[in-house]
């Protein structure tokens, strides 16, 4: 269900109504006007036309709240287009509550079927109605209409009489809505387009502003009309001047991204596109304690940012493209852009639909053609043998051996239908259809494709019209698979396609089928080219609606399955399928990779960002096996010794953090049974013992971070600035030398051992005797420190009140503060101490002593 519009009573809170628009996908459903008396326990629908229609919008007159406002909204949206009006769309009128409505026409209203309407009443003065009503001809798939009709109606005596302002409705099917400024009816406000009138909708201004567009709200403060705030794909921006400039809220842990890849940068880079913001590259860890920044991030095209691909063996060389393939090479370091896009040979016209010749076979015009098909989402391989040659499926399949300088065409992926024919809601599209094809400007086209990373030349390739086809020959000739997928409706959406990294003929696919509103799940396996499929859904919770297959890198039986209510793995090839939420809120994923060095599992949601799961080892080794063990520690990654620092201080609260990973290595282990004795222990090569660490005796996975240091100073730290690591109660220990450690586990008298491998933070080039040096220095400030602390007590504790205890403890108070910025001092700086603060050490070491024979 989706909700248009929810309106809340001026006096009762728990009276409500909520505008339920329904599924866009198929008929039927709860759609609709519904109204709760209960805050929000029981609901009743008060206002229902057809299995097509729900409704949109609902606004109250704010002085009696028996008068309602509704529009109701027909509209289908499928795989191959979109229908955006008819006999259902409509406006309401209640007197009662909502109880009973009539509908309101004529009087000024134009005559025919109806789009989207949005509705506005004026606070001061409810008789002052304004209504945005879509009406217009020849629409051009994706924005407006060549011919205008309707718009912008007023009444001022509660809708009995309209009068038409302007034909001013921009992208009216997208988020058309008026908004009348609570002190002030003739200034108004209009969207999609971010938009005002100062004459009650005559004539708008569409101002340049520094926010995004697509706008969906704007709230303007009913005590000051110089407060205003704006709601567009971009985020939330807030004026307090009328709308004209706005601060923007950086802050928002919130992003919808489609799609994502990584390079082998340390750290590595993430790349993906992001709905309507473009596409971007940034790193997995910025090293710096006040986290991954927006500032970190870099641009890399416009639009709706779909599949970037970084060249494996060149970081300069980026592939990004924005919606319908809008291909390009992007530059990382001097940031130009070649534009690569294939099939357009004698350019395209501006427009998305050229209505002279749309929808009549054979016709042609001189300069009219539009751009070769593309899907919105259209894939792009960066071939695993051959970093030059690149893959990206339209309705034709391109290919091109130079890096995208010339392409050639492997055919028509597609079926060949003509989506003029395929019917929405009973009729097909015509000049007069509303929003025709909005948002789907072109169909059919590949939606899938991948090439075997062990056998050069085997490509798959699935399209948005149900067709799957399999070359093992580079794309010379080709093989029909689709009629061989088990229980897979025609026409079916494939979505995703995974080669296997382990065997040569086996392949992965998964099914979307949720535009044609089927929401089960369809994932597919195969062992043979694509000859055969087997279903492998197993007992995966069903309509999940799958969107993405990953298959470990290290473990076959191992897969990663994304879909729109989460994120699943199944550790025995697809028999079972278990939940990864772990911390996350339930989301839709649309996309994620595995990356081979690091082995972390980045996800890419259509909500909130980008998640990382740091080492996948636990998951990989997890057997059957294992998890009847009593115990269990898994391999380690090899951990860096990272330097972090504060370079962004004193920043606010209105900028977003992207989580660093944790600075150590991550020690995963698994306990059968809950609150069994269970130790952790770190030794160097000699066994001697480096640090201690603290288990959790929780039943399963778990994981325990070690800061790759040696065990704690028993002194206070922190509470530096902003961004640092608060107040603690002891102080980290020294970075152990680079090199293999030993990690042990002591589980109910078994021990358990693997090795982890430090390394030294990449940055830091000084050499192994200097690193020996600055280390063995650092350990014998730790030393006084330690043993300083305990004497430093006892002395603080002396009941003794002459001038010599007094001093004592003055001195002792001293020393303490004194060895711990010795210790942060030397800490800072890898390489040879300074003479001072070899200097500072003797001086020190000798008032410990001192300071030890106080009060004996």
């Amino acid at each position: 269900m989706h909700i248009g519009r929810i309106q809340l009573h001026p006096t009762n809170p728990d009276i409500a109504w909520v505008a339920a628009q329904g599924s866009v996908w198929g008929p039927g459903g709860e759609r609709g006007l519904f109204k709760t008396s209960d805050g929000g326990r029981t609901w009743m629908q008060v206002l229902k036309t057809d299995e097509n229609t729900g409704a949109t919008d609902v606004v109250i007159d704010w002085n009696d709240p028996n008068v309602l406002y509704a529009a109701t909204y027909q509209r289908r949206r499928s795989a191959y287009g979109f229908d955006g009006g008819g006999p259902g769309s409509a406006l309401w009128k209640s007197i009662d509550g909502g109880d009973t409505w009539n509908t309101v026409s004529g009087n000024g209203l134009p005559e025919g079927e109806y789009g989207r309407i949005g509705i506005a009443v004026y606070r001061k003065n409810p008789r002052i109605v304004v209504v945005s009503i879509e009406q217009g001809a020849r629409y051009n798939a994706s924005t407006a209409y060549i011919q205008r009709k309707a718009g912008v109606y007023r009444s001022e005596d509660a809708g009995a009489t309209w009068t038409f302002m302007s034909d001013w409705n921009p992208r009216p099917m997208y988020a058309s809505q008026p908004i009348i400024d609570p002190n002030d009816d003739k200034r108004m406000y209009m969207l999609n387009a971010y938009s005002f009138s100062d004459d009650g909708g005559k004539t708008f201004t569409a101002p340049r502003t520094t926010t995004h567009g697509d706008d969906r709200f704007v709230w303007v403060n009913p005590k000051d009309s110089r407060h205003v705030i704006k709601l567009d794909d971009g985020g939330i921006g807030i004026s307090y001047d009328r709308g004209v400039t706005f601060l923007f809220v950086s802050s928002l842990p919130l992003s919808q991204w489609y799609r994502v890849a990584l390079d082998n940068a340390v750290p590595f880079n993430v790349y993906g596109g992001l709905q309507d913001n473009g596409c971007w590259m940034g790193p997995s860890a910025s090293w710096n304690t006040n986290g991954i920044l927006n500032e970190h991030w870099s641009r890399l095209c416009g639009g709706d940012g779909f599949f970037v691909v970084p060249n494996p063996k060149n970081p300069r060389t980026v592939y990004s493209a924005s919606q319908f393939l809008g291909l390009q090479k992007n530059d990382t370091k001097t940031w130009q852009v070649q534009d690569l896009r294939p099939g357009d040979s004698t350019g395209r016209i501006g427009g998305r639909r050229n209505w002279e010749t749309w929808g009549k076979p054979g016709a042609t015009q001189v300069l009219g053609n539009a751009m070769h098909p593309a899907n919105w989402d259209a894939p792009i391989v960066l071939s695993p043998h051959d970093t030059n040659t690149l893959y990206v499926g339209m309705q034709h399949l391109f290919t091109s051996r130079d890096g995208g300088r010339t392409w050639k065409s492997l055919g028509d992926m597609t079926t060949g239908v003509d989506r003029s024919t395929l019917p929405l809601m009973g009729r097909t599209p015509s000049e007069a259809t509303l929003s025709l094809d909005d948002g789907v400007p072109y169909f059919p086209g590949v939606t899938a494709l991948a090439e075997s990373p062990l056998v050069r030349g085997v490509l798959y390739s699935g399209t948005d019209d149900g067709r799957f086809r399999v070359s093992r020959n580079g794309g010379l000739s080709w093989t029909d698979a689709q009629a061989t997928f088990p229980g897979l409706p025609k026409d079916s959406w494939f979505a995703g396609v995974e080669a296997s990294r382990h065997a040569a003929g086996t392949v992965y696919v998964v099914a979307d089928n949720h535009r044609s509103n089927d929401m089960r799940n369809y994932v597919y396996k195969s062992t043979d080219f694509g000859a055969t499929w087997a279903r492998i859904e197993g007992d995966l919770p069903p309509n999940r609606v799958a969107r993405t297959l990953r298959e470990d890198p290290r473990n076959p039986s191992l897969l990663y399955l994304a879909t729109e209510f989460g994120v699943f793995y199944s550790p025995n090839g697809g028999a079972n399928w278990l939940s990864l939420r772990a911390n996350m809120p339930l989301m839709p994923f649309n996309d994620m990779a595995i990356h081979p060095r690091d082995n972390a599992l980045v996800l890419a949601s259509h909500a909130r960002g980008v998640w990382v799961l740091d080492q996948l080892n636990a998951l990989q080794e997890l057997t059957p096996a294992v998890a009847s063990s009593a115990s269990h520690l898994f391999t380690v990654q090899p951990a860096y010794q990272i330097r972090t620092t504060n370079l962004r201080p004193h920043t606010g609260d209105m900028i977003f953090r992207g989580e660093n990973p944790a600075n150590g290595a991550l020690i995963d282990y698994w306990l059968r049974d809950e609150g069994a004795s269970v130790s952790l222990t770190v030794l160097d090569v000699t066994g001697r013992l480096v640090q201690a660490l603290t288990p959790s005796k929780r039943r399963g996975v778990n994981r325990v971070v070690w800061n790759l240091r040696e065990a704690d100073l028993p002194v206070r730290s922190g509470g530096g600035e902003d961004d640092d690591e608060g107040p603690r109660a002891t102080t980290p220990g020294p970075l152990v030398m680079p090199g293999t450690y030993t990690v042990r586990m002591v589980h109910e008298g078994r021990t358990t051992n693997r090795t982890v491998v430090v390394k030294e933070d990449p940055r830091v080039t000084v050499t192994a005797a200097e690193r020996a040096a600055w280390t063995a220095f650092h350990r014998d400030v730790a030393k006084m420190v330690t043993r300083f602390a305990e004497i430093a007590t006892r002395v603080r504790g002396l009941t003794a009140t002459d001038a010599a205890t007094r001093d004592a403890k003055r001195q002792a108070q001293e020393l303490s503060s004194r060895l711990s910025t010795l210790y942060s001092a030397v800490g800072r700086w890898t390489g040879a101490p300074t003479a001072d603060q070899r200097s500072q050490l003797r001086y020190y070491t000798r008032m410990v002593g001192e300071l030890e024979r106080v009060g004996r």
